[in-house]
């Protein structure tokens, strides 16, 4: 009796197939566009996104701000906790504070301030550096109130309390900017 042997297997060739290929990217959904004009090769990077897309663009020069922020308000703080006569006659060129206590307490605040300024150095975090900008942004603003009505009450005006009000100005502009540049959506290329 004659057994009849099956065919030979025939090998598909689907992967060199270039229309197979394409019909099974169409079905699966990859390699055309999505809705924000990515292009994905996998049903994989799909599905879980594509890292890059979080990621922040940062401005020009903005961790060399942070850095100086982080540095100015350790800086002070140390100052206002060790030093407080010193910082207090080097601002407002008058008789020393009767209670170190306000300008140690000034120094204890700020050192928390520049705690989150540190940390925020090493984030990449696009809502912490923007909080973080604002945080310092308001501190300044406070800042350059308090020692205007200060100024104006005391109808003297102090070399150091007008250098300090000049740079205070430009530490809010500097902040905000970098605060809206940090916000910014990215410009599709």
């Amino acid at each position: 009796m004659a057994t009849k042997q099956p065919p030979p297997l025939m090998k598909k060739h689907s992967q060199t197939d270039l229309v197979s290929r394409l019909k099974t990217r169409k079905i699966l959904g990859v390699g055309g566009e999505d809705d924000d004009g990515e292009v994905h090769r996998s049903k994989i990077s799909q599905v879980l996104g594509n890292e890059i897309k979080f990621a922040v663009r940062e401005p020009l020069g903005l961790r060399v701000w942070q850095l100086i922020s982080a540095v100015m308000f350790s800086g002070v703080a140390i100052m206002a906790l060790a030093f407080p006569d010193q910082l207090y006659d080097a601002v407002f060129d008058e008789e020393p504070v009767s209670s170190k206590t306000p300008v140690r307490l000034y120094g204890g605040a700020l050192l928390s301030i520049s705690l989150i300024m540190w940390n925020a150095l090493y984030t990449a975090e696009k809502v912490i550096i923007r909080w973080t900008l604002l945080t310092e942004a308001c501190y300044f603003a406070v800042q350059f109130l308090v020692t205007t009505v200060s100024l104006v009450e005391s109808s003297r005006i102090a070399t150091g309390a007008v250098l300090l009000l000049v740079s205070r100005a430009l530490f809010i502009l500097i902040s905000i900017y970098y605060y809206y540049q940090v916000g910014r959506r990215p410009k599709k290329v």
